[in-house]
């Protein structure tokens, strides 16, 4: 399968928007599949966690006397399964793939936010937006420099913060 590079995957260049287009249902099956194997992973961390969970309380409610626990009731053998560093790093694991899953699902979005935009420039292309007699507007480099006098605001924001403070 195709590398992820998520950064160029959702950008757009509005001079190649039938590449664009050619690209599209590709990059969506590659990020679908993505987001099917986190998924995949997702639940075989929370079955593991699940299952390893039941064997601690077979063994507690078995041994209680190795836990150190005098009388069984159900919040103390469900207390004493979270103390357990087995089950700790398995629901650290569990927790990652959901993380992990939760991205995906992002990316996926994303990827479809691109189609969206793509669908939305060539009306505007049909619309002869970008033509008339001025020389077309130059989409990318606005974008570079509006997110360059953003990091510029935020460069002089953080400078007037720091001569308040002395």
């Amino acid at each position: 399968m195709k590398e992820i590079d998520y950064e160029k995957d959702v950008n757009i260049d509005e001079s190649a928007l039938d590449v664009e287009w050619l690209q599209q249902p590709s990059l969506m099956k590659r990020y679908a599949d993505m987001a099917t194997k986190a998924e995949r992973n997702e639940a075989l961390k929370k079955e593991s966690l699940d299952l390893l969970r039941a064997q601690f309380d077979l063994l507690i409610r078995k041994t209680p006397e190795d836990f150190k626990i005098d009388k069984i009731t159900e919040a103390v053998v469900a207390n004493t399964i979270l103390t357990l560093e087995d089950y700790q790093e398995a629901n650290k694991e569990y927790l990652e793939a959901k993380f992990e899953r939760k991205n995906a699902d992002n990316d996926v979005k994303a990827i479809e936010q691109k189609k969206t935009a793509l669908e939305n420039l060539v009306k505007l292309h049909g619309q002869q937006y970008f033509a008339g007699p001025s020389v077309p507007r130059d989409l990318n480099k606005e974008w570079v420099e509006k997110q360059n006098q953003k990091n510029l605001n935020a460069e002089v924001n953080k400078r007037i913060t720091i001569k308040r403070r002395d």
